[in-house]
C-alpha cells in the first residue's frame, strides 16, 4: 500500500531538489543552447541514463558502498571534471546556431553517461530525496515506487531544461550575444561542478 501524503512529500521534494540548477542541467542548456535539441539528444540520453543508474544504486541502499570505494569515487570525480572541463569549452566556443559544420563535434551520449554517473549533485539530492518520506511500509514496494517516479521526473526535468537552453540563441540572434552566453553558461557549468565537489 502507497501512502499518499508521503507520496506528495517525496514529490515536492524532489521537484525542488531536481530542478534547481545543478552540473547536469546546466550543462543541457549550455549545449541546447550551443548546437540545438537535436544534436545535443545523445548527450540528454546519456545524462539520463547514468542519472537514472545513480538512482538505482540508491534505491537498493549501495550509496554508501560505493561512494566508500576511494578509488572509484576519485576517478569518476577526476573522468568527470575533465570531461566538463572539455564541454565547457566547447560551449564557449561554439558558433553561432546555422555555422555549425556538419561533422563539427557534438556531446556524446558516453560522455553523458559519464556524467550521469559522476555527477555529485545526483548522488547527495536522490540520497535526500529517497530519506524524505517513506512511500510505503514493504521496502521493495517503498524502493520500486520512488525509482520509478524520480525516473520519470530525471526524464522531464532534464528535458525542460534542454529545451530552455535551445530556445535561447532565437532570443539572440547577434552572434557576439550569442557568444557572450555561451561563455557566461560555460563558467556557470564549471562553477556548478565545483561548488558540487566542495560542499
Amino acid at each position: 500500500m502507497v501512502h499518499r501524503g508521503a507520496l506528495g512529500t517525496l514529490l515536492l521534494t524532489a521537484v525542488v531538489l531536481m530542478a534547481s540548477p545543478g552540473p547536469s542541467t546546466l550543462s543541457l542548456v549550455a549545449t541546447g543552447s550551443a548546437y540545438g535539441v537535436r544534436r545535443t539528444l545523445p548527450y540528454f540520453l546519456g545524462i539520463v541514463l547514468g542519472t537514472i543508474a545513480v538512482l538505482v544504486v540508491v534505491g537498493a541502499g549501495l550509496t554508501a558502498a560505493v561512494l566508500a570505494v576511494t578509488p572509484l569515487r576519485v576517478a569518476l570525480l577526476v573522468a568527470s571534471a575533465a570531461y566538463i572541463g572539455w564541454l565547457a569549452w566547447r560551449i564557449a566556443t561554439a558558433p553561432p546556431p546555422g555555422s555549425h559544420r556538419p561533422d563539427g563535434a557534438a556531446p556524446s551520449g558516453r560522455g553523458g553517461v559519464l556524467f550521469g554517473l559522476a555527477n555529485p549533485k545526483s548522488w547527495l539530492a536522490l540520497s535526500a530525496i529517497f530519506n524524505s518520506a517513506r512511500v510505503s511500509a514493504a521496502a521493495v514496494t517503498d524502493a520500486a515506487v520512488k525509482v520509478l517516479l524520480l525516473a520519470g521526473l530525471v526524464v522531464v526535468v532534464h528535458a525542460a531544461w534542454l529545451v530552455a537552453g535551445s530556445g535561447l540563441p532565437a532570443l539572440l540572434r547577434h552572434p557576439g550575444h550569442h557568444r557572450v552566453v555561451n561563455v557566461v553558461l560555460a563558467a556557470a557549468l564549471v562553477g556548478s561542478v565545483v561548488l558540487a565537489i566542495v560542499r
